[in-house]
């Protein structure tokens, strides 16, 4: 913390001009979807407790803080209490009791951690994450393969992404389970991990096609994925547990959630008619590229959350004299819930942001974008009341930006993990 106080001083004669420029000055708190500012909230959310013997807070004030909750709250300046390893209040700037330490920040942004759906980082790379022996893996998983800390993890920290859901790779239809974890640079695996499983991998087409067996086809692979599906079922139904079915079981129940590695407009129809309809699970639709944003009135229809990227435009529709912003398509057919993913290393994982402001300048709503971060994957994953956005009693993973958060000219000065100071540019230098 010592560096943080130090950055302080060191940009206090800033602090007239930032509030000024941020609009500090002109309101307590507004909202995201204001026209002009028209609405305004005053009014802080949580309570500030005074501090028990042994207990540790501190207070952020900065001069914006994008709360990204349901009321979409904006408050220029704000501050946020955190108390322990959660969030105690979020609001306009008031007194804190005795024992709370102060930070001031008024040129940052403050902003809650981003999530990503679609990483394969957990291991620094692509090992150990296919077993391509048979076609389908429901009792495959992740876990054994994640190395706490490692560079490509501490540099998405650097990029203000606090939670991944680290997955087996795409190479067959079901590729098992993954875990999510949070990006600690410090931790061994209890540090980090908070669900093992955290939700099942499913890839349906373009990786998984295989060349000596049923695999071979997307019809041979839709029957592998159906049949799975209700050997799982009848296992439910007659209260059998089945090891090796014992995790896609809990997904058929709707106990876990799906992600589905799917692109074009075939393959996304597939995914939507197959996990949306005939199996109503907690599924989530992965990379959505390609043309798959043909699709898109069906899975808004449905309900079906997308996880949009790497790619963040149809490149095909770039030959023939246009660019399709992806995210822009799924947001004009009333997607339920639109979230990016970068698939690192595909994309680098400190990329995220990147994702989301190209989904912008594509077209989508820049504030669906930064909900496409942080909130919507939280609510996909059935995450939400505790991660994507700043509010009361959720977890204090938050990042102080040097600029708007999708802006890519941004840089990241300060990430909390649960209330740990994690990343600190000053202190640990500046990673991407």
């Amino acid at each position: 913390m010592v560096s943080f106080a130090a950055w302080t001083q060191a940009h206090a004669a800033y602090v007239l001009a930032a509030l000024f420029a941020l609009g500090a000055g002109s309101c307590a708190g507004t909202r995201a979807s204001d026209v002009g500012g028209a609405e305004r909230s005053q009014a802080g959310t949580g309570v500030v407790r005074e501090l028990a013997e042994g207990e540790q807070g501190f207070a952020l004030v900065v001069g914006k803080l994008l709360t990204v909750n349901d009321n979409d709250d904006v408050f220029e300046p704000g501050m946020l209490v955190v108390r322990g390893a959660t969030i105690d209040y979020v609001g306009p700037v008031i007194d804190l009791p005795a024992g709370y330490e102060r930070f001031d920040a008024p040129l940052c942004f403050a902003a809650p951690g981003m999530i990503d759906l679609h990483s394969h980082v957990q291991s620094s790379g692509f090992g150990d994450l296919n077993d391509m022996v048979i076609a389908l893996n429901p009792e495959y998983r992740s876990s054994p393969t994640v190395v706490p800390g490692n560079p490509s993890v501490r540099r998405a920290c650097a990029g203000g992404v606090t939670t991944l859901f680290g997955i087996p790779g795409s190479g067959t239809n079901n590729g098992g389970f993954g875990v999510l974890y949070k990006t600690r640079w410090d931790a061994n695996y209890e540090d980090c991990v908070f669900a093992d499983p955290g939700g099942m991998k499913v890839a349906q087409a373009y990786n998984p096609e295989r060349g000596a067996d049923l695999g071979a086809t997307r019809a041979g692979m839709a029957w592998n994925l159906e049949r799975a599906n209700k050997l799982a079922l009848a296992a439910n139904r007659d209260g059998r547990d089945v090891f090796a079915l014992r995790n896609l079981q809990k997904v058929l129940a709707r106990e876990l959630p799906l992600l589905i590695h799917t692109a074009g407009s075939d393959a996304c129809h597939t995914t939507i008619s197959m996990w949306g309809e005939r199996y109503p699970v907690r599924a989530v639709l992965s990379h959505g590229c390609f043309d798959g944003w043909r699709v898109a009135p069906y899975a808004a229809r449905v309900g079906m959350p997308v996880n949009l990227g790497p790619r963040t435009f149809d490149w095909r529709s770039s030959m023939e004299g246009q660019i399709i912003g992806t995210p822009q398509r799924y947001e004009a057919a009333g997607a339920a819930l639109i979230s990016v993913n970068t698939d690192a290393p595909v994309m680098p994982q400190e990329e995220l942001f990147l994702q989301g402001a190209m989904g912008a300048r594509l077209g989508a709503n820049s504030y669906t974008m930064l909900k496409a971060c942080t909130l919507n994957p939280a609510r996909s994953f059935g995450l939400d009341d505790r991660l994507g956005s700043l509010a009361p009693g959720k977890h204090a993973d938050i990042v102080l930006w040097r600029g708007a958060p999708l802006d890519p000219r941004a840089r990241v000065d300060f990430v909390w993990i649960e209330g740990r100071l994690e990343y600190d540019r000053e202190r640990d230098g500046q990673r991407f």
